[in-house]
């Protein structure tokens, strides 16, 4: 798809939030996700990348400004909607896994979405098979490796067939098999998505776009090759070029 006819899928627009203590996490945040495209958010711990996140899927709700979906802005009347098309993947996948076994985890949004058992059933296994879990099925969660605990939890989103898929540090420790397992499933998918990292590496190689957020301001916004080749822009917000651009200039 020509980058220039894209239809914006996810669109921010000045978009604060305070929490309740009074810290302004996001300070006018304007920015957009394309329809297919991949886009990685990148900034210094503290910057606000998690906080954005939990915006997409309405978990948080912005002090000012707005977060739609397709034109339409996250409410608490279109919320549940939005929970269906925008799956969001966290962090730590124990914070996403709370069921006696990974295929109850996973079945637990395509019961949400009213599926018929035979349709869960479906969904389940499909989405195992795509992260390759397909024997891991009755297995209880915490008896998964890390690496096999973030691919389940990232198989309870697949199952739901999100439009977009939201990634907060996909690959935040793991082993290096288990991360290039990881980038390999992500490259596999093709879908409109965003994905917050410090793995520069995981930002060239899966993301068509990039933006820099700092202290809750977006201070860059463009092409990978715009964003991740500027090297005086990247060490002024604490992070480092990409290794195949390290490479290059080597």
């Amino acid at each position: 798809m020509d980058e220039k006819a894209a239809p914006a899928v996810i669109e921010l627009e000045g978009v604060r939030h305070r929490y309740p203590d009074g810290t302004e996490a996001l300070r006018g945040i304007d920015l957009t996700v394309s329809e297919g495209r991949s886009l990685a958010l990148l900034g210094p711990n503290g910057a606000g990348k998690s906080t954005l996140l939990l915006h997409l899927n309405g978990i948080l709700r912005p002090s000012e400004g707005s977060v739609r979906l397709d034109g339409v802005e996250v409410t608490s009347a279109t919320v549940r909607d939005v929970r269906e098309q925008v799956g969001l993947v966290f962090q730590d996948p124990d914070d996403q896994l709370f069921m006696t076994t990974v295929y109850e985890d996973v079945a637990f949004g395509p019961l949400n979405q009213r599926r018929t058992p035979a349709e869960v059933d479906e969904l389940v296994h499909r989405a195992l098979h795509d992260v390759g879990l397909a024997d891991a099925a009755s297995r209880p969660g915490h008896h998964l490796s890390f690496g096999q605990r973030k691919r389940a939890a990232l198989a309870t989103v697949l199952a739901m067939a999100p439009r977009v898929l939201v990634l907060d540090e996909p690959t935040a420790n793991l082993d290096p098999r288990s991360r290039r397992q990881m980038l390999a499933l992500l490259a596999s998918l093709g879908t409109t998505a965003l994905i917050a990292t410090h793995d520069m590496d995981v930002a060239w190689e899966l993301c068509a776009d990039a933006a820099v957020i700092d202290d809750g301001v977006i201070v860059a916004y463009g092409p990978r090759e715009t964003i991740l080749t500027d090297e005086e822009l990247l060490e002024r917000h604490g992070l480092d070029l990409p290794w195949a651009v390290r490479s290059r200039r080597v």
